[in-house]
């Protein structure tokens, strides 16, 4: 049970970062053209830049898990990685409890209450082109409940990793 939960989140953020990774042709797009008005007509945009800004936070934001599901994030397993697996696979539940979730937590729901203000507040920018912001903050919400998600994916594979680990019989 614990496996197919865990395989189902990691569907869910592996989708959501496949949808997600097209947002680099439209910030391509604004960026070329902020460029080409720029330097070949002298007519530099007003939104060209806070556009392009937006477009790489929301992307950086929603590749945070899909780079948690594949395991690319940067990790400093010098000692860990001497240690047996059934010891690394204890560490990294117990990192996932102490450190990640704690914190992943809180900024999961800072960031839904930070979404909720700006929404009731129709907030824009204070910047001369003045987009409204509330919703990228709920986008940016919406990114840290799916790390969230894939925190509890991880810490599930992991558990269910310990017990396959104490099934096996040794010779």
């Amino acid at each position: 049970m614990l496996e197919s939960l865990s395989k189902n989140l990691e569907k869910i953020i592996r989708k959501q970062g496949d949808v997600t990774s097209f947002l680099i042709y439209p910030l391509l797009v604004i960026v070329v053209y902020e460029v080409f008005m720029r330097y070949a007509f002298n007519a530099p945009t007003t939104w060209g830049f806070e556009a392009s800004t937006f477009l790489y936070g929301l992307h950086y934001m929603f590749g945070l898990s899909y780079s948690d599901v594949h395991g690319a994030h940067v990790k400093v397993d010098i000692f860990s990685s001497l240690a047996p697996e059934k010891v690394q696979t204890v560490l990294s539940i117990i990192t996932n409890l102490v450190l990640f979730m704690p914190v992943t937590i809180c900024l999961t729901l800072y960031g839904i209450k930070y979404a909720y203000n700006s929404t009731l507040g129709l907030e824009v920018n204070s910047t001369s082109w003045a987009p409204p912001i509330w919703p990228l903050k709920i986008l940016m919400a919406l990114c840290l409940v799916f790390l969230l998600l894939q925190g509890i994916a991880n810490l599930l594979k992991d558990i269910n990793s310990l017990k396959q680990q104490g099934r096996k019989v040794l010779p």
